[in-house]
């Protein structure tokens, strides 16, 4: 058989995973699959003898090319205070597309996605190699150009502001999405008192402002509920349930209205976070 073809069945297969790295690193679909793309570029350009283990070159490969993305986006100016709102990964069907669930797998929560985007673009690429990744800080010190135990503290200082700003949330999917339902049959009755009843009391409800990129929080179960009542009842006949970066969520669909995702974070039965986005250009890929 053709090197090449073997070269490209191998990549086939490996290709999950290097998009789930560049995924993690950039929380955009598009900029992840342009990684994974130069990183079949620079393969196909190399000395395929020279490479050990083509799963492990191209791991390291697709996260030098995320990193250097993610410093051109901070030197362009392109990251909003709080960062660069995530594109999240939406399935309507819940199974029937294998090509949208393949890339669920690939995701994470919105809400990790929103602090990893807090790190600096060293310490993100640290802790999702190793803690998600189980790559070697030996392996990963000489991409972010530090020593071995320098890389291991950026990891560290990673893990601790992840694990201090989200909440673990309830892995049941089918109970994510009763409790979702039952926020939405509120919304719809405008029953205030029902939508506190299954929000945190510390909940946060996080808002970007569309193309500027511009991110508001509201915090509180009283305050998001008035929000919600406020903004989202009378749009809320129009939501379908939908799966958001493998979370119970809604998408919402309104006439002459442009397309709304919202994704949820249930911790301990109550909704502990919810994203919305609305900006286009990180919708563009959702099929509706």
């Amino acid at each position: 058989m053709d090197p090449h073809t073997i070269d490209a069945q191998q990549f086939e297969e490996l290709r999950p995973q290097l998009r789930g790295v560049a995924y993690r690193m950039l929380g955009s679909i598009s900029e992840a699959e342009d990684a994974v793309q130069e990183a079949w570029l620079r393969l196909s350009r190399s000395d395929r003898d020279a490479i050990a283990n083509l799963g492990g070159w191209l791991t390291t490969v697709v996260a030098r090319i995320a990193l250097d993305m993610l410093r051109a986006r901070r030197a362009r100016r392109e990251d909003p205070a709080g960062g660069h709102p995530p594109e999240p990964i939406v399935d309507l069907d819940d199974g029937s597309d294998p090509e949208r669930e393949a890339l669920l797998a690939d995701s994470v929560g919105l809400a990790l996605l929103v602090v990893l985007e807090t790190l600096s673009p060293a310490e993100r690429l640290a802790f999702v190699l190793h803690d998600m990744f189980a790559v070697p800080f030996e392996e990963i010190a000489p991409i972010v150009d530090r020593t071995p135990t320098a890389t291991r503290k950026l990891a560290s200082r990673a893990r601790t502001r992840v694990r201090g700003a989200t909440p673990m949330p309830d892995p049941d999917v089918a109970r994510q999405r009763e409790v979702v339902a039952a926020f939405l049959a509120a919304a719809r009755a405008g029953d205030f008192d029902a939508l506190v009843a299954v929000l945190h009391p510390d909940v946060v409800f996080r808002l970007d402002a569309g193309p500027a990129h511009v991110r508001h929080e509201i915090r509180g179960a009283p305050a998001v509920a008035r929000t919600a009542l406020a903004r989202g009842s009378r749009f809320a006949p129009y939501a379908r349930p939908a799966i958001v970066n493998g979370a119970a969520g809604l998408l919402v669909r309104a006439p002459e209205r442009p397309l709304v995702v919202l994704g949820f974070t249930i911790a301990e039965g109550r909704i502990a976070e919810l994203d919305l986005v609305t900006d286009p250009e990180r919708l563009t890929h959702v099929v509706v």
